[in-house]
């Protein structure tokens, strides 16, 4: 006969751990957001040899950081024991995408990292019923935990599929009439401590951009002057991003600035910000990036595209759409390439789309 667990092993409730006959312990850790403590210093105190974070797709981006940081400080050079986590989930755009699916995809995963994927088919004592029912779910679901595809999003509140992301890059049958009207649309960095993205539009299409890791405002005004003259963009055509120092480049520029919390055209929006969300949903599959762009930042691209989702709706009972924040929790930095597309929607909630110009 077998050992009974609850025969060796003693629980103490009050601080949520087992003991184990040679006095090891095992913790159970709440990890859940506390608003007091967003970033989880709570756990800076805690002292591990080893840890085991499950579905941490589940899990806030800090709470994994420091958790991590707790492992590898109790007794691991007594027993010369190596500091080791483990990480499991189902497919997800969070921490592990960022942190070992991508780098695993292109080469590029820390060595002292491994990514070991596994499919429903690799475990030898799963039913075929089973099989039948993943197969049956819908396709981002199946294409997520069937086939393990990461590139899938299991939200129901996503409001652009992937395939429609992955187009973008592909829609060759976007307009491409020389008459177009040009746009330059600028995300800059908040108080310069982010990355600036500045971008130029003709239509639809995405046609140049520049990155900056850390810029200036001279710097921000310099790259939006030079695809100005470069593309023959008018002022009223260019749109920054007036919070933080966006509100200094606009008043330099004399360009059209972008409020998010602004009111919507549509009533049946929470902000001007939603409202722009939302219609970037309904135009994604007449975008096309028309440009080269580096694998990283497709990437990003195709993650925070990902991210525009529907929200709770407020009060009011008015649409709106998953907030900055809460995409920062999960991709772990500010979606600077969606605020891009969103902004973009711009001229065409207000009607100064206009594509043919005589």
């Amino acid at each position: 006969m077998g050992v009974n667990p609850l025969d060796v092993l003693k629980y103490n409730g009050q601080d949520n751990y087992f003991t184990l006959p040679n006095q090891s312990r095992i913790y159970y850790i709440d990890c859940k957001n506390i608003p007091s403590d967003p970033d989880f210093h709570r756990f800076g105190s805690l002292q591990f040899t080893r840890g085991w974070i499950e579905e941490i797709g589940q899990i806030h981006t800090m709470a994994i950081i420091n958790l991590s940081i707790t492992v590898g400080r109790w007794k691991n050079v007594e027993f010369d024991l190596k500091r080791k986590m483990l990480f499991t989930c189902n497919p997800n755009k969070g921490f592990a995408y960022n942190e070992f699916y991508i780098p695993a995809k292109n080469g590029t995963l820390d060595k002292n990292r491994q990514f070991i994927k596994s499919l429903p088919t690799d475990n030898k004592y799963l039913s075929e019923d089973y099989l039948i029912a993943l197969d049956s779910l819908p396709e981002n679901e199946r294409q997520r935990l069937r086939l393990g595809n990461w590139e899938y999003d299991s939200d129901p509140a996503t409001l652009i599929p992937f395939n429609i992301i992955s187009d973008m890059f592909t829609n060759t049958f976007v307009d491409t009439d020389l008459k177009e009207t040009k746009y330059i649309v600028s995300d800059i960095a908040r108080y310069g401590s982010d990355k600036a993205v500045i971008t130029a539009w003709s239509g639809l299409r995405l046609i140049d951009y520049i990155v900056f890791d850390v810029s200036s405002t001279v710097q921000i005004q310099n790259a939006i002057e030079a695809f100005r003259v470069k593309y023959k963009v008018n002022l009223s055509n260019i749109l920054v991003d007036e919070d933080g120092i966006g509100g200094g480049v606009k008043d330099q520029l004399h360009c059209s600035g972008f409020v998010n919390n602004s009111r919507p055209r549509n009533k049946q929006y929470n902000n001007l910000k939603s409202e722009c969300g939302y219609t970037l949903s309904e135009k994604a599959n007449q975008i096309f990036i028309d440009i080269p762009i580096t694998m990283v930042e497709r990437e990003k691209i195709e993650q925070e595209l990902g991210m525009l989702k529907t929200y709770q709706t407020d009060k009011d009972g008015k649409l709106q759409i998953l907030p900055k924040n809460k995409i920062k929790d999960v991709i772990g930095r500010s979606p600077d390439w969606l605020d891009i597309f969103i902004m973009r929607m711009y001229y065409e909630v207000t009607g100064k789309g206009v594509y043919h110009i005589s």
